[in-house]
């Protein structure tokens, strides 16, 4: 079962692709069960290779022994490791959907206390790219069809033409009458603000909850303010828990929804794979975002915040990194945890982890 407590950034790269075997570049901020950075230790990872799900079958395994650095961050190559079990260089990735499994002991033992499970979503395409001409797979020269074992074809979409050169926004009112920016990424639209609203579609409030206690132990929808301050709501909207998601009463405008995995799927794909899609999605500057703002150049229109986030165990951590990181919603359909999509000052790129369902959150909503 996945540490609550722990937070693994995950940074999926490009694939190496020149020479056998193949590798896949991986970075992962590591903490321990108190939250803290583990800086400048040896620890333990052992990463799998799951076909067909998140409890899938395990294809693929191995060791690696990493050296955080101050920031806590590891850089290791999968496909590299020690004691491999399987063969990854003859993955079919064409064949099913993979996730990685990485297993962390911070000791740098046997004792694999810290779990992630992460979706691959772009790898398998740049991996079958490697047969482009062998007549039988082969990616065309406009870059956003696949085809695939004699005729079987994949759309991409928009991966020619991955940039807003100059985004162009629409308008969205919602049941409070809140204005959002809305803009156009490939075939989706897209809200180009938080959510700010504190009603549902059929005009039910949604509680504010203040008390740490209180949004700890609910299970009914809630929203705050980051650090229940209200200056902070005109920029960067407002911090909801999962449960406003599963309310069946709606919290998006009528004729949008929040965003699902697929959608940001697509816009992950469209913005050119998860290592630099952030990069693009990020408001530019360090007016809001921490310096460096590495990449940032917001280039898609998604305009990108840091607006922190509100933790589930209460008393820890309460509201963090504003400034330093933004977490969106997705809809999920795990029982315990939701899936969140996140963005780094200090990296470019998009990536998801789990995360408990009383933390608080930002919400996009994307038009039906």
């Amino acid at each position: 079962m996945k540490n609550n407590l722990v937070f693994i950034a995950i940074l999926i790269s490009n694939m190496l692709l020149a020479q056998a075997p193949q590798r896949l570049s991986y970075q992962a901020v590591i903490r321990n069960s108190t939250n803290n950075l583990v800086s400048n230790t040896p620890v333990k990872m052992r990463i799998s290779i799951l076909q067909g799900g998140s409890n899938g079958t395990a294809v693929y395994s191995e060791l690696h022994n990493p050296t955080t650095n101050a920031n806590g961050l590891v850089s290791i190559e999968i496909g590299n490791g020690t004691t491999p079990t399987g063969n990854f260089s003859t993955i079919n990735w064409s064949k099913s959907i993979y996730f990685i499994k990485t297993e962390t002991d911070p000791t740098n033992g046997n004792n694999f206390t810290i779990t992630g499970i992460t979706q691959l979503l772009s790898v398998p395409y740049a991996l079958n790219a490697k047969s482009a001409d062998d007549g039988i797979n082969r990616v065309s020269g406009s870059g956003d069809t696949l085809v695939l074992n004699s005729g079987k074809t994949f759309i991409i979409p928009g991966l020619s033409a991955a940039n807003n050169t100059t985004p162009s926004f629409g308008t969205l009112t919602d049941f409070d009458n809140n204005t959002y920016r809305t803009i156009q990424i490939g075939t989706q639209t897209w809200m180009a603000d938080n959510l700010r609203v504190t009603k549902f579609r059929n005009g039910t409030a949604i509680p504010n909850i203040t008390d740490s206690v209180q949004w700890q132990n609910t299970t009914n929808g809630a929203w705050c303010y980051y650090n229940n301050n209200a200056s902070f709501n005109s920029t960067y909207g407002k911090l909801y828990n999962y449960y406003v998601i599963e309310n069946s009463n709606n919290i998006c405008p009528t004729g949008w929804h929040v965003a699902t995995r697929q959608d940001w799927y697509n816009l992950l794909v469209y913005l050119g794979g998860g290592d630099i899609a952030g990069s693009k999605m990020k408001s530019a500057g360090t007016q809001f975002w921490l310096n460096p703002n590495f990449g940032a150049t917001n280039s898609s229109g998604f305009s990108g915040l840091p607006g922190g986030n509100r933790s589930s165990d209460g008393f820890q951590r309460n509201f963090d990194y504003m400034g330093l990181e933004g977490y969106w919603w997705s809809l999920s359909d795990s029982p315990d945890t939701a899936e969140t999509y996140y963005l780094l000052f200090d990296y470019g790129f998009l990536n998801s982890t789990d995360y408990p369902k009383n933390n608080g959150h930002s919400i996009r909503c994307v038009k039906d």
